[in-house]
């Protein structure tokens, strides 16, 4: 099977516990260090699946490489192959395939409930999940569902938390997360600014029960990528 491509937009938003999955799957994969520099591939066609994950920019901005990550995306999609989107990475796909991307009415930051839209879709992707659950959030933005595509999961604070397009999951909430993640996004410039209300938590909140947190969001993460991987593996 050819690598799956995994692009980097920011030094600490790589795979996180995803590069854990896929090594017990046995599968191998291609970072792609945009932050860095990293030529975008020409094509799609030379793996088997891409990843593309978060990031503090919006996919708005004039970036060189955003056109051509949407370019990818859309290829992708065309040639039916498995794409996967964590917060600004699912933003990436929605606008990709026609959906919008845009100011949420909050700020979205720390430890929140998501909640499974009712539907055959989340009944597929979600499958063995609770009705509600606990992910990580980390977004000032969120995104429109592209015509074809289903809602599976939403937030008090953020209507759209992911939707599912063929082979394709975008989720606004991050799911890869470690407990490594947590304590550096937390002591980041930004994290240690933070002030708290409804949407938002603290650093020192982020922090509490990490570890519990953490091994919780990996049985969900497990889940969801298992049911992603299917697709992969067809």
């Amino acid at each position: 099977m050819k690598p799956l491509a995994i692009f980097r937009h920011a030094p600490g938003e790589g795979p996180g516990y995803l590069a854990d999955v896929l090594k017990r799957h046995g599968l191998s994969y291609t970072l792609i260090r945009v932050d860095e520099g990293d030529a975008m591939p020409p094509t799609a066609s030379a793996y088997s699946a891409l990843v593309f994950m978060g990031g503090p920019m919006s996919v708005n901005d004039p970036l060189p490489w955003i056109p051509q990550a949407l370019r990818l995306i859309r290829e992708a999609q065309g040639l039916g192959q498995p794409v996967l989107g964590h917060c600004l990475g699912g933003q990436l796909i929605s606008k990709a395939l026609g959906g919008v991307v845009g100011p949420n009415p909050v700020i979205e930051i720390g430890w929140g409930l998501v909640e499974r839209v009712p539907g055959e879709a989340s009944a597929r992707w979600l499958a063995g999940l609770s009705e509600r659950f606990e992910v990580f959030h980390w977004h000032g933005e969120t995104f429109t569902i592209p015509e074809g595509g289903a809602p599976i999961l939403t937030s008090p604070f953020c209507r759209h938390q992911g939707f599912v397009i063929g082979r394709t999951l975008a989720l606004q909430c991050h799911i890869e997360m470690t407990t490594t993640m947590i304590d550096a996004w937390a002591g980041s410039p930004e994290g240690r600014k933070l002030v708290a209300s409804p949407s938002v938590q603290t650093a020192d909140v982020m922090r509490e029960d990490a570890v519990a947190k953490v091994a919780s969001l990996h049985a969900i993460a497990d889940a969801v990528y298992a049911r992603w991987l299917d697709d992969l593996c067809v």
